[in-house]
């Protein structure tokens, strides 16, 4: 049997486990490889190839990795807290910082709780445990979990087209995973619990930093804000995909849809209100947030609000103040870096924003990226009920508007924190769900297919970390664009897309997975009741905003 592993041909007999190739071509390095693609699809290393094809091994260097080890230890804890607490039930939530948050229904955590689970965790990774998934039918999963009284998830796995579904299994406990685990608990020595009430922080090692556990950074506004998303879900009954895909099949959605729209509109009308309770002293808002947020909605939704409040905003565009070409940092590969704070020209920002919030007379620049030249506008002048709306990747960081007064300046991060999960045990990262939103806006009216996209997103992604989530918590104010019947109406659009990318290239590994969390929720084809000024709108068309 013909093997590419790595661009090297090797030679295996038919029926070889991934997991002895990985012994065989790294030899004692073999331990650190987690998972792996064939031919480029996510796969557990228990698998047997039985045919020519192309293997990539995945360890904790990259995001895949990171997600198979947090989701491996997830499940080792699931299993903690029933042999200790079988009273209790586990739900993932999202991620916080460098860790997985969790809570555990029916038990109050403490620190000495944590600690006892902690042990546990320890106890089970020592006995080395094999974790191959048993692929069993469809029927079969949902009768065995429906016994177990895990409603959720037999729900959701019958919504499923699949005709198989993969259950692991530790010494009897068994749970339904969409997504490879590592090869066995051995595998999982480095993490700790903490306590993070009311639930519980699991710490791992990250790509930076593989052999070691991170210091815990805490990040108390977003857990806030997710806290409050999470109780929203509960209120109108719909954590999971089940729950969502019922409203659906009822004729339910509409209700679901203006109610979540009520509660954006409600806490934008809030945030302005905010900035009009000291609207002599706020000049600058700064709005800051990741790709496919949502920010150029959101932020003329806060316009309209301020001016309902007697303002009278001006928006300015960062973009116009780029540094000319010549002058633009280069990254490693010699490229234009136009996402370092250092292709502004911050000077000539702080300037203008100072001699504005002065009351003089500016000349703004504008700046065309085709020729890499600025021009300047006629002068304006801004009155003092004229706040400057500042929208951009660097709205958080202080260095970009230094010369600014902190009292003058109110921060704003909006993200899409995803409010629905599969089901307890299985979430839907956040950087997914914005994922499926830009592939369908990039198609839509940037001319990009879902390929183009997937294949830059690994460097939106670099940005992001760099010049976005440092910056976070400094914000004065989150806000949460993520709603919780987006996904069953990007489906329609973003399914095709995905279907569309060859099994060829490495992204289609991405995409596959796109495709099976889509594959959980029932389509929502009326668009109708969905409001134009929607920050989904921004996505799927029809805004009432210019933001194409």
């Amino acid at each position: 049997m013909h093997v590419m592993i790595e661009n090297r041909d090797y030679e295996f007999p038919a029926g070889t486990k991934i997991i002895d190739m990985a012994r065989e071509v790294l030899k004692d390095k073999y331990t650190k490889v987690l998972a792996a693609t064939l031919d480029n699809r996510f796969v557990n290393l228990h698998q047997k190839v039985d045919r020519d094809c192309s293997i990539g091994f995945i360890d904790l260097s990259g995001e895949n990795g990171e997600r198979i080890y947090a989701r491996s230890l997830a499940f080792v804890l699931s299993k903690a807290v029933k042999d200790l607490y079988p009273e209790g039930t586990l739900t993932v939530e999202h991620s916080l910082g460098n860790g997985l948050y969790c809570e555990i229904n029916n038990v109050r955590i403490t620190e000495t709780i944590a600690s006892k689970l902690e042990a546990r965790m320890a106890e089970i990774v020592k006995q080395d445990i094999p974790l191959i998934p048993e692929t069993v039918p469809v029927d079969e999963a949902i009768e065995r979990f429906s016994k177990e009284g895990s409603r959720e998830k037999a729900e959701i796995i019958g919504y499923s087209s699949k005709k198989s579904i993969d259950i692991y299994s530790i010494d009897g406990y068994t749970d339904c995973l969409y997504g490879p685990l590592v090869p066995s608990t051995g595998y999982l020595k480095l993490f700790k619990l903490r306590c993070y009430l009311p639930g519980l922080l699991i710490l791992y090692p990250h790509g930076d930093s593989p052999d070691t556990i991170p210091p815990f950074r805490d990040l108390p506004k977003l857990a806030a804000v997710f806290k409050e998303s999470e109780n929203w879900g509960r209120i109108l009954n719909i954590s999971y995909a089940a729950s969502l895909n019922r409203d659906i099949e009822t004729g339910q959605a509409k209700d679901l849809v203006l109610i979540s729209e009520a509660l954006h509109e409600k806490k934008i009308a809030e945030i302005a209100d905010m900035i009009s309770r000291n609207s002599e002293g706020t000049r600058l808002i700064c709005i800051a947030g990741p790709s496919s947020s949502g920010k150029t909605s959101f932020s003329k939704r806060l316009s309209i609000q301020l001016r309902v409040n007697g303002l009278r905003p001006l928006p300015i565009s960062l973009d116009n103040f780029y540094l000319p070409r010549e002058l633009c940092p280069r990254d490693a590969n010699g490229e234009y870096d136009f996402e370092s704070i250092e292709a502004l020209d911050l000077n000539l920002f702080n300037e203008t924003m100072k001699s504005l919030i002065q009351g003089n007379e500016v000349r703004l620049p504008v700046f065309t990226f085709k020729s890499g030249i600025r021009e300047f506008t006629d002068p304006i002048r801004i009155d003092e009920n004229q706040p400057i709306i500042i929208e951009g990747i660097h709205g958080l960081n202080e260095r970009l508007t230094s010369s600014i007064p902190k009292n003058m300046k109110f921060k704003i991060y909006i993200s899409a924190l995803t409010q629905i999960n599969i089901d307890e045990t299985n979430r839907i990262p956040t950087t997914y769900s914005r994922l499926i939103r830009r592939i369908v806006r990039d198609y839509k009216f940037r001319g990009a297919s879902a390929l183009e996209t997937l294949k830059m997103w690994d460097e939106v992604r670099k940005g992001e970390e760099k010049n976005i989530f440092p910056y976070q918590e400094e914000a004065d104010v989150m806000f949460n664009s993520s709603l919780p019947y987006e996904l069953p109406v990007l489906k329609r659009y973003a399914e095709p897309l995905l279907i569309s990318v060859p099994d060829t290239v490495p992204e289609y590994s991405i995409a596959s997975t796109l495709l099976n969390i889509l594959s959980f929720f029932l389509p929502m084809d009326d668009e109708s009741f969905i409001p134009h000024n929607s920050i989904l709108r921004e996505f799927i068309g029809g805004s009432c905003f210019d933001v194409y």
